[in-house]
């Protein structure tokens, strides 16, 4: 070959090189279930990220429609065992820690309040996902209504004794609906355990974790609501956020639900309306009132992906964790701020500062960190779904407290699931 051809062979080499069109930016899949002004709130940030990147998309894909479940996105934003609604099957998740490692990305776990890490953390500390979307459980009425049962509005009920009593005042002028609350097994099940230093779950004998959701305040518990239930102060409307609206609309006077509905109630202003916390029983010794359960979606990662594709997650995770985006977020969705600095920024705009300042408070203590939060076990909301159940029949007086709540044990322990010992999570 005479130097003039290789020459020419060379240069249609580096012209084919030059012109080949660059390897596209990796595209993250961002699966979820939100809706209304919180989707579309997912929808800004997205934007926002994409915006701002110049190497990488987050495509946000809402659980409706996808086409094909068995195609598993990068990240998605879930509640405990919703792995089959999201997935149709049970996918091996990255701890988030380490996609964050590996991607040489700034990512602390001490920047989580303690009360918010303990939730997504391992048993040594290590964030597993990311805290997105939690709240905790908190008291709403109706300020209206208790002027007009001659209760003090600025005087909410702090103990279940005192609730029972304005409850009764509430049914002598509004027998409708005096007391409700969403999600039950959550609320009036698992934060009065904690509250009142009783474990979720414990080590059997055998090794085994084992539910200890039938306990003595447990059953003492739901005897006093079930007498409530037969004399009219207290109602039910389902398993989920179903008494929410029935608070919202008016037809019930006090409410027990997640902390989130107070930037719903905000907006809507429906009526003259207070926010309290959980009430306790002052009988019990060792009660910390404000030894709650923050609960909600978390943002997993799941494993199967490309190396590129994680460092794009990474980027997309230190994204979310920015103080203004995480304003941004916490005043849009009504979720609980992740971080210090997040609540420094909301502060600065004097975003809601006695709420505030409260549950910063709550979140910050190391001491309502929970032990109770049975992080060896998976099932809890199969475990929520059998307490409701077991409740229903009490309600219905079917069962006595007590043998609902052994029966919901029972139940309970054969859908619980060991958590996995190697380097992933099973969701």
């Amino acid at each position: 070959m005479t130097p003039n051809i290789v020459f020419a062979a060379l240069l249609g080499a580096t012209a084919m090189a030059q012109a080949a069109p660059p390897s596209p930016p990796p595209e993250i899949v961002f699966r979820h279930a939100m809706t209304g002004e919180t989707a579309a709130l997912l929808v800004d940030l997205v934007g926002r990220f994409n915006a701002e990147s110049k190497s990488e998309k987050v495509i946000l894909q809402h659980l409706s429609m996808v086409a094909d479940p068995h195609q598993l996105p990068h990240i998605a934003l879930i509640e405990d065992d919703e792995h089959q609604k999201f997935f149709d099957s049970h996918p091996r998740m990255l701890p988030l820690h380490k996609v964050m490692a590996d991607a040489k990305e700034k990512f602390d776990a001490a920047a989580f309040f303690p009360v918010i890490a303990d939730v997504v953390d391992d048993n040594k500390g290590r964030i597993q996902a990311l805290p997105l979307a939690l709240s905790v459980p908190v008291l709403f009425y109706n300020k209206d209504t208790f002027r007009k049962a001659k209760l003090d509005p600025a005087k909410p009920p702090l103990t279940w004794w005192e609730l029972q009593t304005a409850a009764g005042k509430v049914y002598d002028i509004d027998r409708r609906c005096p007391f409700t609350s969403s999600n039950p097994a959550w609320v009036l099940m698992e934060n009065v355990a904690t509250q009142h230093g009783e474990p979720l779950a414990h080590g059997e004998k055998s090794g085994k974790t084992g539910l200890a959701l039938n306990n003595l305040v447990e059953v003492k518990h739901v005897a006093l609501l079930a007498s409530w239930h037969k004399s009219f102060y207290f109602r039910t409307f389902g398993a989920g956020r179903e008494a929410d609206n029935k608070f919202m609309s008016g037809e019930c006077s006090m409410l027990t639900s997640d902390s989130s509905l107070y930037l719903q109630l905000t907006r809507r202003k429906p009526f003259d309306f207070g926010v309290a916390d959980l009430p306790h029983y002052d009988d019990v010794r060792g009660a910390a009132p404000g030894r709650v359960l923050p609960d909600g979606a978390a943002l997993w990662v799941l494993a199967g992906k490309k190396k590129p594709e994680y460092a794009a997650v990474a980027r997309f995770v230190s994204f979310l964790m920015r103080p203004d985006v995480q304003k941004q977020w916490v005043r849009g969705s009504g979720y609980l701020p992740m971080t210090a600095s997040a609540v420094e920024a909301l502060a600065a705009e004097g975003v809601a500062p006695d709420l505030l300042r409260k549950t910063v408070q709550r979140l910050s203590e190391k001491q309502f960190a929970s032990a109770a939060k049975p992080k060896a076990v998976l099932g809890m909301s199969r475990v929520r779904a059998i307490l409701h159940e077991e409740l229903e029949a009490v309600w219905a007086n079917l069962k006595p407290a007590k043998e609902a709540l052994d029966t919901a044990v029972r139940r309970g322990n054969n859908v619980l699931q060991p958590a996995p010992t190697d380097g992933t999570v099973a969701r």
